[in-house]
């Protein structure tokens, strides 16, 4: 039979309060531990020279780190190049996955050439997706002396100049040349899409005071197309060339400009090469000598 223990031994109340908050007690004391220590922390990496002191230790533990890029994979990407996208993310396979900053690499992607946005996720599998939206030139735009890639829309499309992907852009794309060419050029590069026989033989669509077009050949040759009936007179001329390959022909201009008729001026035939010998023909400047003369406004 147990004894009863007498009142004095009993715990005050106060004693008892104490023990049934004890298990309270010690973790709050373990949290305001640990935020005195990130405090700390915060503090001293604040201080001049910090993150150049704890450099070597994070090197250190993110060596030591399992997770690492195993796959670098990009989407997206026509115009610009490899190299160029590398670079802007500034790592590579094998490297810490936590060492890459996403935010940064958006950022750089963002400002290369032909990139319109961009899309980086990083995977703690160690998995970086590049997505990237670009916005391709349409067509190179001669002003003031200059030249400039353009998109569909007239804007100016940022290059790295006569170099890689960007060269190619140069000189594979259509010319235009001229105040307001850029903004006016889409409507007229579609009409010329539309009839490649006519396009093959046009280097370059010249702006005449904002207004209409030239077409300048690849022999020389000029053709003045009518202020707001550019896309028609292309067609026309289409038919015309098919007809009659008048683009292979020895002109140097054809004028379109009035809707009922068309101007062509030929080149004038070069004068035969004169015979060596007694035998030579008289010069023009002496009697009974004739100087070809070639045509010029002959309609068609």
């Amino acid at each position: 039979m147990r004894i009863p223990s007498s009142p004095s031994d009993r715990p005050s109340r106060i004693g008892l309060f104490a023990r049934r908050q004890k298990r309270l007690i010690r973790p709050l004391f373990g949290m305001l531990f640990l935020a005195a220590l990130g405090g700390g922390g915060y503090l001293y990496l604040q201080q001049p020279g910090a993150q150049e002191r704890l450099a070597p230790l994070r090197e250190k533990v993110l060596s030591a780190a399992p997770l690492r890029i195993t796959k670098i994979q990009v989407q997206g990407a026509q115009l610009t190049s490899d190299s160029a996208i590398r670079k802007a993310l500034g790592v590579s396979v094998g490297e810490p996955v936590l060492n890459f900053s996403v935010s940064e690499a958006r950022d750089r992607l963002n400002a290369l050439p032909f990139v319109d946005h961009v899309v980086v996720e990083r995977h703690l599998s160690g998995e970086i997706d590049v997505t990237i939206t670009e916005r391709p030139p349409f067509a190179v735009w001669q002003h003031q002396g200059h030249f400039e890639l353009i998109d569909r829309q007239g804007k100016r499309v940022p290059d790295q100049g006569m170099t890689g992907k960007d060269a190619e852009a140069f000189t594979k794309l259509p010319l235009v040349v001229g105040d307001g060419a850029n903004d006016a050029a889409s409507a007229l590069i579609d009409a010329l899409t539309q009839e490649p026989s006519v396009r093959e033989h046009v280097t370059a669509a010249v702006r005449v005071s904002d207004r209409r077009w030239n077409l300048t050949l690849r022999d020389g040759a000029t053709v003045f197309l009518p202020e707001g009936e550019e896309i028609p007179a292309i067609h026309r001329l289409a038919k015309l060339d098919a007809s009659t390959h008048l683009l292979d022909r020895p002109v140097v201009l054809i004028d379109m400009r009035l809707p009922d008729r068309l101007t062509i001026r030929e080149r004038p035939p070069q004068p035969a090469p004169a015979p060596s010998g007694t035998d030579a023909a008289p010069s023009p400047s002496q009697p009974g000598s004739t100087s070809p003369a070639g045509r010029q406004g002959s309609p068609a």
